[in-house]
């Protein structure tokens, strides 16, 4: 391998191995923030330039980012050429020993071999005692170092240098470290720190919504502010309150406690002056939770039920992000969107990019600033406004668009969904807006009459006398209007791949317009989402990664944008085809497909529970609140048919292979003749080769895991919650496997064969077939009196046994702890939690469309909350912010 060397002026991410070509100085200090290196930079400079004495009584610095030393050979050269000729080290490092063991370990030998005292503090406020230990500075100076640092600003920096200096055998004059305010306002112009509510609110107009945007307090420290300062200049365009706020971390009790005093001062005074809490912009990575921690951790965020969209301060080139299909590295996936996405923020864009404004002659290391990228700081306003909106309006003022999908491209695949009664989840949602106060009229009757109202409109599969008869639409010279605002690459790449729009199959010639595949409830559009082609290969137009949706596609989605106005899109039925456009993985451009079709809308994405993978496509290119609903029930598969049949053949054989010869002979062959013609021959994999014994063997074994297979019974309808026997099922289904380590997390089913002294049995891992040699307690015995010969009949007495005692119609022994530990954790948690899913699942949607939950009236019916007559305009702000 060779080595690079670095150029000034290029942001390295360590990923091959370089030579930063500094010269050896007399202190040398690593860090993992550009931030600290801009505030060291000035602060080395400003006391070089202060020193009144010659320059050789100053210590030359060398500042180094740990980042671009990722690899090995990079690391080893550096620790030869730059480690080992210092006086002393300072590593500040942010994740511990392990983010960055080999560079630790090198830098700790080098130093005690060549006598250079070095002190490694942690990148954060929080101690790490194993740093603490490889340090070999006094622990008073080490904890010095770590302090300055925690507490940022321009005086804690020099200090930080001064004292370096008097360690390394300078002179130098220093202060202990200043303590600042680890959160609190700031105003371009203003001192950050010291302004009150009273001063920032001069800034704001009445009427409109007061949007936090939280950011960290290193970039007031070190004056990297422009993104900041744009995002407050983009807010106040589209008719909103900025109110910014740093933050040393969410993590921060002090910064936590300031964000919940500030938002609850907002709320209480927002009736008085019309200006209502809206959604958060947040500017942090990371997460306040844990990722699998058990019960989410709160955020301050969360006693205001606030939405928080994620912006992104990339740690790349913008020219990275512009050029490639990625969107963001993995190292800012991680810490902008996969983390964040924890505590449920809603992926939004990169916004600024780092890039090198300067290189530091003295501390020999480039100036690394952030360039805010104003038009993805725009479309992040208009988000913002978009979703203040949602919260704030009155729920009769906003139109819902509730789009269907439609895969494969035949009507009878509309509203498909994976283990999703689509239409009616659909029926359910349309109720509850309805019960909640918003517009909806002219519901269906029920999920036959939704869907045929459907297909009684355009579908994709473009009936003519349907087209023409569509019930809304979307005139040509609109959708020309909409089409030549999008960006130039979007229009070339639609018209080379369809031709003109008047080509369209949505395209109706008589009056110039396309056809829309939607009908009105109230100010709620049932809509069926558009193919992304046609006359091609079907499953081409669902996943293909570079085919660009026809002009009947982007009319529609134009038509949600600007005719009918949609304040919010709800996307039904896992999964549509909108998050599958072309475009960057996230962080999307203009000319980005889906962000093309959807603009800056709301999206809220009911999705199944168990597939978080495609769920996250959604959140990250679309910006999609992903709604979880439960998977359908879940049953044994059992045996039926021909299955069933031939399980009692075998049985039979079995029975009689000790007693009867001349039965087995003839069992034997009718069997593996019955086998061969369904086919399970080669499903078991039998092999010709093998006796009949050994297939008899396998054939036994495979009938015996296809009866103990999860299958879904029947599918889940979106709010609703499973009752009777399908909840006991699913509850059985939910504990047959471990959830954790402790007892209450077990399977039942092993907690089950414990309890019975089944012995060294485990009833998820074992051989079917293989004849049962254990005891046969009376407790499954009794349970079923067919015979009882292989292990199979052993896990499925085990299986039927769980559902009693789940269901409660069986009692369950007090001696039985195991068993006792798993029940105790169903009854008090997972069945109330599966029995309450229907209503969260509504509740959720509401929420997220600023709604809150109706309960029903007391007769059992729902309580409508709409009035009789709905008020003309749809302008909650005083001042018209949707124009």
């Amino acid at each position: 391998m060779h080595l690079l060397a670095a150029q000034t002026g290029e942001i390295v991410d360590g990923t091959e191995a370089i030579d930063l070509g500094q010269t050896p100085g007399d202190i040398v200090i690593l860090c993992a923030s550009d931030t600290d290196m801009a505030a060291l930079s000035i602060a080395q400079n400003s006391l070089f330039k202060s020193d009144k004495k010659s320059p050789s009584t100053h210590p030359t610095v060398r500042l180094a980012n740990i980042t671009h030393l990722g690899h090995n050979m990079s690391v080893d050269v550096y620790v030869e050429n730059i480690i080992a000729k210092a006086k002393l080290v300072i590593v500040r490092l942010l994740g511990g020993r392990a983010y960055w063991t080999y560079g630790v370990d090198e830098i700790s030998a080098a130093c005690s071999d060549k006598n250079i005292p070095v002190a490694f503090i942690p990148g954060d406020d929080q101690a790490d005692a194993e740093l603490a230990r490889l340090s070999t500075l006094p622990p008073s100076d080490t904890h010095a170092l770590w302090q300055y640092m925690v507490q940022g600003g321009p005086l804690n920096a020099k200090n930080f240098i001064a004292r370096a200096a008097a360690l390394a055998g300078f002179n130098g004059e220093f202060s202990q470290p200043r303590p600042l305010v680890a959160a609190g306002l700031y105003w371009p112009g203003l001192d950050g720190g010291e302004i009150s509510l009273d001063e920032l609110r001069k800034n704001w107009a009445g009427g409109m919504a007061v949007t936090p945007v939280v950011f960290y307090r290193a970039l007031l420290l070190s004056g990297d502010l422009s993104p900041v300062d744009e995002m407050i200049d983009a807010l106040m365009n589209v008719g909103l309150n900025p109110m910014p706020l740093f933050v040393a971390s969410l993590k921060d009790p002090v910064s936590a406690a300031t964000l919940a005093e500030l938002f609850d001062q907002i709320e209480s005074v927002s009736e008085q002056n019309e200006m209502p809490l809206g959604v958060v912009i947040n500017m942090t990575a990371f997460a306040a939770a844990k990722p699998g921690g058990g019960a989410r951790t709160q955020t301050p965020f969360d006693a205001h039920n606030m939405m928080v969209l994620q912006a992104i301060l990339a740690s790349e080139p913008i020219e990275n992000w512009r050029d490639g299909t990625r969107g963001l590295s993995p190292r800012d996936i991680a810490m902008h969107a996969a983390l964040p996405e924890v505590d449920g923020r809603i992926t939004t864009r990169a916004i600024a990019f780092k890039s090198v404004k300067s290189f530091d002659e003295n501390c020999q290391c480039d100036v690394v600033r952030f360039t805010p990228e104003i038009s993805r700081i725009n479309f992040v306003a208009e988000q913002a406004k978009r979703w203040s909106w949602l919260r704030t309006a009155p729920k009769w003022s906003k139109r819902i668009a509730l789009v269907l999908a439609n895969y494969p491209n035949r009507d009878g695949r509309l509203g498909n969904g994976v283990g999703l009664d689509t239409p009616a989840g659909a029926l359910n949602a349309l109720n509850t807006l309805a019960d909640a106060g918003f517009d909806v009229d002219d519901i269906p009757l029920n999920s036959d009459a939704l869907v045929n109202r459907l297909k009684d409109g355009p579908t994709n599969a473009h009936d003519m006398d349907k087209i023409k008869n569509a019930e809304n639409t979307f005139s040509l010279d609109s959708y020309n209007e909409f089409f030549n605002s999008l960006p130039s690459a979007v229009r070339l790449a639609v018209n080379g791949q369809w031709g003109d729009p008047e080509k369209d199959p949505f395209f109706r010639k008589d009056d110039k317009s396309f056809a829309m595949p939607a009908y009105m409830c109230g100010e709620v559009a049932v809509c069926l989402q558009p193919a992304r082609g046609y006359n091609i290969d079907p499953v081409k137009t669902y996943h293909d990664p570079d085919l660009v949706p026809p002009h009947g596609y982007l009319a529609f989605y134009g038509w949600l944008q600007t005719e009918f106005d949609a304040d919010a899109i709800i996307h039904f039925g896992k999964h549509g085809n909108l998050e599958w456009l072309p475009g960057k993985a996230l962080a999307l451009s203009d000319s980005c497909f889906p962000e093309v079709a959807m603009g800056p809308i709301p999206n809220i994405y009911p999705f199944i529970v168990n597939d978080p993978g495609e769920g996250t496509q959604a959140k990250r290119r679309t910006s999609a609140v992903i709604i979880d609903h439960l998977t359908p029930p879940l049953a044994r598969a059992e045996s039926y048919g021909p299955l069933r049949d031939l399980e009692a053949l075998v049985d039979e054989y079995f029975e009689a292979s000790g007693t009867d010869p001349r039965r087995t002979k003839i069992l034997r062959r009718d069997i593996l003749e019955l086998t061969h013609v369904t086919g399970l021959a080669d499903d078991c994999k039998m092999d010709a080769a093998e006796n009949d014994d050994a297939k008899l063997q396998k054939l036994d074994a495979y009938l015996c895991e296809l009866k103990e297979m999860q299958i879904r019974d029947g599918l889940h309808i979106f709010g609703q919650s499973p009752s009777g026997e399908q909840l006991d099922a699913l509850l059985v289904a939910l504990v047959r496997v471990p959830r954790g380590s402790g007892p209450h997390e077990q399977s039942i089913l092993r907690t089950l064969a414990d309890d019975l002294a089944l012995g060294d049995f485990d009833p998820l891992d074992c051989n079917m077939g293989e004849t049962w040699p254990g005891p046969k307690p009376d407790a499954l015995a009794s349970i079923d009196k067919n015979n009882w010969r292989t292990f199979g009949d052993t896990v499925e007495r085990l299986e039927l046994l769980a559902l009693l005692i789940v269901s409660e119609k069986t009692k369950l022994p007090k001696a039985w702890k195991n068993t006792n530990a798993v029940m105790a954790e169903v009854k008090s948690r997972i069945r109330p939690a599966v029995e309450i899913s229907g209503r969260e699942e509504l509740n959720s949607l509401l929420k997220s469309l600023g709604g809150h939950f109706v309960e029903p009236g007391p007769s059992g019916a729902p309580t409508r909350g709409r009035p009789e007559v709905l008020p003309t305009g749809r302008n909650f702000y005083s001042v018209d912010t949707r124009a």
